[in-house]
């Protein structure tokens, strides 16, 4: 197999990497191609922009730029964004993707992080089995909005690729371009990709939680004019050293005498970090908090957490400087990103100079220098800086926030951080792949109609998929689970169990692949030696004896092996049915009862029972913790009411 997948550079653990390729370049002209990809850049940007300069980013913002021929790999639009402890914003990423192949139809995007390609990972259970890791390399595109997989070419002629093998990203392309219908995703694959999506743009204003603040004034014009410089503050001092502490005795940026009451916009993982993280304050910093009944002591430690990690910030801040007004003006793309955002509407008729013109502007350069100028070293931003020259150009007055108190907006509710039981069993539910085949959630049950179907609960369906978990054929990667076990209702088929057991019972004539008759096998073949010529004719009918024979040995083999067993305490262990424990009874009160009939009296172990009453007594063993029979079934799509009988 092609290993050339294995030269990928390596990403890191919690970052994302994508590219944009056109799906019909011209690699006669380079020059021309990058001039190409560059106007695209451009109206990608404008796209896109009304998503994204609202939008709040864990760590590092989306951003694209061209990258030059290198290799196999052809000119391309790319980038790497770092999304922390915030997985939404990959999530997020992906959509956007899908939203500017959906609009640019010759674009076709990849995307990958440190496991590969992640977005297969939501439909897992409907991917072909050929699709692994290995055979996945330079075959899943987004393209035209939609997933698509080059399909597995396994006979020549056929649209495709060859799984053994990794098609260079030209030929991938190539195909995708020349086999679009042929090479899109099956729709359960799809559905599962877009369940995982559901929800944007609309889900980027859910996303946010306003809370109120008790913060220095400064931080209050910083965030009201760059809502996303929350992000970094938070994160210095969610890893906050105690070098970066020192910096906090005594707070020369954010003097806490200046505090006011604000109203501040995080993303719900920024919220949750910070909030949750216990802080004191050393006592030189002069900030105290009142006592946790005080109706507004949430707002006052959060605010002191913030004035923790503005003041961190500017203290690892350089020297001032002007090349923040120099990246965006200088920068070729800016004049044909201007006018693309004005061509879009994105300016809304504001009149040029005012202050609403002046903060959407704002907003635009933000977003165009993380986006564009931004490269994958973290060093070149610097947000400490950042926020300082948001106070060197912003002029405020301390009385004009504090008589904004009063009109301050209500705070969200942040019930989102506690979870119920029976919530976390939905959302389990939904990522087990149950419950959501038709794209929807299912609300909970009410008590009564939870008892009811719990009472109308059958284990058949427990011995349906253990059988089948146990007939499906595996490989050297480990155990697969029976994707059909339990989609199909329970049918049963009398010709089928006929033919069983007439082959078990030896009316047909079988031949057997077991070890057990080797001697008898030799033994035939040693006579076999001795025969005529002539007897070559009468195979046919040797072969019915020999099958007849090693029948026979067969049924001998069982019943000695029954009647040792009969004589330990193995047979207890077991569960029979009814009428075989009657009748296995009144053998045993029967004083005359002579060898043989005993031996008639050993019946079959009823199967299904002793395979529900085991599993059911290991779920018991768990205590309602995660176990193995609980694990088992719950991969089988299986789920066994809670035991009622607590004794």
């Amino acid at each position: 197999m092609n290993m050339d997948f294995l030269k990928r550079p390596s990403i890191p653990e919690d970052a994302v990497q994508y590219q944009l390729f056109l799906v019909r370049p011209d690699p006669s002209d380079a020059e021309a191609h990058e001039r190409f990809l560059q106007q695209i850049l451009q109206n990608i940007l404008a796209e896109i922009a009304p998503l994204l300069v609202q939008y709040i980013w864990q760590h590092q913002a989306f951003n694209l730029r061209y990258h030059p021929e290198k290799g196999d790999v052809p000119a391309h639009l790319g980038g790497v964004t770092q999304f922390g402890d915030n997985v939404e914003d990959e999530w997020f990423i992906v959509y956007l993707l899908k939203h500017i192949t959906r609009t640019f139809s010759d674009v076709a995007a990849v995307v990958y992080d440190n496991d590969g390609q992640f977005i297969l990972i939501e439909a897992a259970e409907h991917l072909p089995k050929w699709l692994d890791p290995d055979s996945s390399e330079n075959r899943v595109f987004l393209f035209r909005g939609e997933l698509h997989i080059l399909p597995n070419r396994t006979r020549s002629g056929e649209v495709g690729w060859p799984r053994n093998s990794v098609p260079a990203v030209a030929q991938a392309l190539e195909l995708l371009h020349s086999h679009t219908g042929s090479c899109l995703a099956k729709q359960p694959i799809r559905s599962a990709l877009a369940r995982r999506l559901e929800g944007y743009p609309d889900k980027i204003q859910q996303n946010f939680h306003r809370a109120h603040c008790y913060v220095p004034a400064g931080i209050a014009v910083v965030l009201s004019t760059r809502p996303d410089l929350i992000s970094p503050a938070v994160s210095a001092f969610y890893l906050r050293d105690p070098v970066d502490l020192q910096a906090c005795r005594t707070f020369r940026k954010f003097p806490p005498d200046t505090r006011v009451m604000t109203s501040v916009k995080f993303t719900h993982c920024l919220y949750a970090q910070l909030l949750q993280q216990s802080f004191v304050p050393d006592r030189r910093s002069g900030f105290t908090l009142p006592a946790r009944s005080h109706p507004q002591y949430r707002a006052h430690e959060l605010g002191m957490k913030l004035a923790h990690g503005f003041e961190i910030l500017c203290s690892k801040s350089g020297p001032s400087s002007s090349e923040k007004e120099a990246s965006v003006s200088s920068n070729p793309l800016w004049p044909g990103f201007l006018n693309s955002l004005k061509k879009n509407g994105y300016f809304k008729s504001e009149l040029e100079g005012s202050v609403r013109y002046k903060d959407l502007m704002t907003s635009a350069e933000s977003f165009f220098r993380q986006s564009v100028t931004s490269t994958h070293c973290l060093d070149i931003q610097n947000p400490g800086q950042e926020v300082m020259n948001v106070l060197e150009d912003a002029s405020y007055s301390l009385e004009e926030l504090k008589s904004q108190e009063t009109h301050l907006p209500p705070e969200d509710s942040d019930a989102w951080l506690d979870i119920s039981h029976q919530e976390l069993e939905r959302l389990l539910e939904e990522r087990g792949g149950r419950g959501v085949s038709d794209g929807t959630c299912k609300t909970p049950l009410p008590d009564e109609e939870l008892q009811e179907e719990e009472a109308g609960y059958s284990l058949i369906a427990v011995t349906k998929g253990m059988k089948s978990f146990i007939n499906a054929t595996s490989s050297h990667e480990g155990a697969e689970i029976p994707r059909s076990c339990l989609a199909e209702p329970f049918s049963f088929d009398p010709d089928a169990v006929t033919s069983a057991l007439d082959r078990l019972l030896g009316s047909k004539d079988d031949e057997l692949d077991s070890d057990d008759f080797e001697e008898e096998d030799d033994d035939d073949d040693n006579e076999g030696n001795d025969v005529n010529d002539d007897e070559e004719v009468q195979n046919g009918e040797s072969q019915e004896q020999a099958s007849a024979e090693a029948l026979d040995n067969l049924r001998k083999y069982m019943d000695e092996m029954d009647q040792e067993l009969q004589s330990t305490h193995i047979g207890k262990s077991f569960t029979q049915n009814n009428r075989a424990s009657n009748k296995a009874d009144a053998s045993k009160s029967s004083s005359s009862a002579s060898r043989s009939e005993l031996e008639e009296e050993i019946q079959p172990l009823d199967v299904d029972l002793n395979l529900v009453s085991n599993l059911l007594e290991s779920l018991a063993s768990q205590a309602g913790l995660a176990g193995p029979a609980s694990n088992l079934l719950q991969s089988l799509g299986i789920h066994i009411p809670p035991d009622a009988d607590q004794s």
